[in-house]
């Protein structure tokens, strides 16, 4: 089989988190299928200096950058329909909440690219599973909220250390009309009915182990739904 990893670019602050990314590749092929990495050809939001948390004064494309974690072998968004992929694993990073949509921004008011939207509604459109990692549960309600499609999704847990306002995260997202529940960062969540798999990862407190263990059972769970 063949699953689509949508990268929103190459970084924690500006991109996707890579060690989500890789993590992701590392558990489809381990279960013995194909990852097809996908990046979007536009400028990201920013770039950030990940030594001092800066932002420089320049501009990168998400496709060129994201190509730095496919190792070059990526496909432009707009070349990839549902019948290419069996399922879609979207990795964390602010690249969800700054590129993909704008999040980071204007929360649940906000935006989300066009090309990303129908791709993610094609794929619940026609029953193939979608995992969504970390923060990119936003991504998957901005496709969603217009939609008769109500996602049951988990962004992480307001019992454990987390870097982030988990609560204030759930809040927005139960403004889209998405049903959530908590879990921990060992933890994930399957909504069967629409067939999407969401997992904390680095929402919450994590090490390597850990969030490695998170990302096989999320992706796996994800396989079981095709």
């Amino acid at each position: 089989m063949k699953i689509g990893v949508l990268l929103s670019g190459c970084g924690v602050y500006d991109g996707a988190e890579i060690h989500e990314s890789v993590f992701t590749l590392l558990a489809i092929a381990e279960a013995g299928h194909e990852a097809v990495c996908i990046g979007i050809d536009k400028d990201q939001h920013h770039v950030i200096n990940h030594l001092n948390g800066e932002e420089q004064n320049e501009n990168r494309n998400m496709l060129v950058e994201a190509a730095r974690i496919a190792r070059g072998e990526i496909t432009e968004i707009s070349e990839i329909t549902p019948a290419d992929i069996d399922a879609l694993v979207i990795p964390g990073g602010f690249g969800s909440a700054k590129n993909l949509t704008s999040w980071a921004f204007n929360g649940p008011d906000g935006t989300i690219l066009p090309e990303v939207k129908l791709l993610l509604v094609n794929m619940i459109n026609v029953g193939k599973p979608i995992v969504a990692l970390c923060v990119s549960p936003v991504v998957v309600a901005k496709a969603l909220e217009d939609s008769k499609v109500k996602p049951f999704m988990t962004i992480g847990s307001d019992q454990a250390d987390s870097p982030y306002d988990i609560n204030g995260f759930v809040e927005g997202l139960t403004k889209t009309g998405t049903e959530m529940t908590m879990k921990l960062a060992d933890e994930i969540n399957v909504d069967k009915e629409n067939k999407i798999v969401t997992a904390p990862c680095y929402m919450m407190k994590s090490d390597l182990i850990t969030l490695r263990n998170n990302i096989a059972n999320a992706i796996n769970a994800g396989i079981e739904l095709i």
